[in-house]
């Protein structure tokens, strides 16, 4: 349905990728106003699912990393964390606030979202979604086009920017009707329901936690690498990663950073890689290499010969094994 408008209307919609984000656009360029994405990325979280969105649906997105940003907000979020370590409300306002910035720079008129009123009991509540449009420094500039009937009128309804009699009441947690609606637009192809984002993610949270508790910097590499392997806490400023399985060691070399890390494996038998970054004292390197050895299939019993690589030299140490069990206790949990 198409309005009668004294100009041509455009809408910045932030994406996610999922069925609530592509519904949101095509029921306002149902309307006739030209709608484009916008997504973030952080090490947390990326654009896939929206790059995909994009393709199936034909609206433009634009990718920007947010990751400076996103990390001085993440140590002290001002709503606080929700489950795990998902600053969530905090999280939206600052991505309304860069997508805002954006929206004045390249001309649109407005923000939407695909957030529906009551989906998600804590982050997506009436005053939470207040929370997020006061603290985003667009007030009044947001539209939830799937909620938008049971959630106060905004001005681009009001100037007649948005015919709200088509936009929607959609509350709760069911998906029936996003699924019929997906079904009027044709779209037969959409990711599940599944956050995407490691922050809400248990394994992921704790080892973050440890990361910040222990003044850690929460450089790429670190965070990275709490996606992979075993983390251990040798001390307060020492850890290290074990790999589980080759794949694993593989993805874990990838952030292994030749001027500050420290690299252990066991030679001559199969074994993990071991990741010390920042490296550390000879006797943090000398445990690390007890540890490595112990899960690797070098023999209980006799002594183990550990290829230890740093910046200042390569050398290799003799050890006898922790085994996995004693070395429990180093786990980040």
């Amino acid at each position: 349905m198409v309005m009668d408008r004294p100009r041509s209307v455009r809408a910045l919609g932030l994406c996610s990728g999922g069925l609530d984000s592509m519904l949101s656009a095509l029921v306002l360029r149902d309307q006739g106003i030209h709608v484009e994405w916008i997504c973030f990325e952080t090490p947390f979280f990326t654009s896939e699912k929206a790059r995909l969105a994009s393709q199936q649906t034909g609206i433009p997105l634009h990718v920007e990393d947010i990751t400076v940003d996103y990390l001085e907000m993440l140590t002290h979020p001002p709503a606080g964390f929700g489950k795990n370590m998902n600053p969530c409300m905090d999280c939206h306002a600052l991505m309304f606030n860069k997508a805002g910035r954006f929206m004045q720079t390249h001309g649109f008129d407005f923000l939407f979202s695909g957030e529906v009123r009551g989906q998600r009991p804590m982050s997506q509540n009436v005053s939470s979604l207040r929370y997020v449009e006061k603290h985003s420094g667009f007030d009044g500039r947001i539209l939830r086009p799937l909620s938008a009937q049971c959630l106060p009128e905004t001005s681009m309804e009001q100037q007649g920017l948005v015919d709200r009699q088509h936009l929607f009441g959609f509350t709760g947690r069911s998906r029936k009707p996003q699924i019929a609606l997906a079904e009027k637009f044709g779209i037969k192809t959409y990711p599940a329901p599944a956050g995407g984002c490691l922050l809400t993610d248990p394994g992921y949270s704790r080892r973050l936690k440890d990361l910040i508790d222990h003044g850690d910097e929460l450089t790429r590499n670190a965070l990275f690498l709490l996606r992979h392997g075993r983390h251990m806490r040798l001390g307060p400023a020492t850890k290290i990663v074990i790999g589980r399985t080759q794949q694993d060691n593989e993805q874990i070399l990838q952030w292994y950073d030749g001027e500050t890390d420290a690299l252990l494996k066991v030679k001559n038998y199969p074994g993990p890689s071991v990741l010390m970054p920042g490296g550390g004292p000879d006797p943090m390197i000398f445990l690390a290499a007890c540890i490595c050895a112990g899960y690797s299939k070098a023999p209980d019993a006799a002594p183990a010969q550990v290829q230890v690589e740093t910046r200042a030299k390569t050398q290799t140490i003799s050890v006898l094994a922790i085994s996995p069990g004693e070395s429990k206790r180093f786990l980040i949990t």
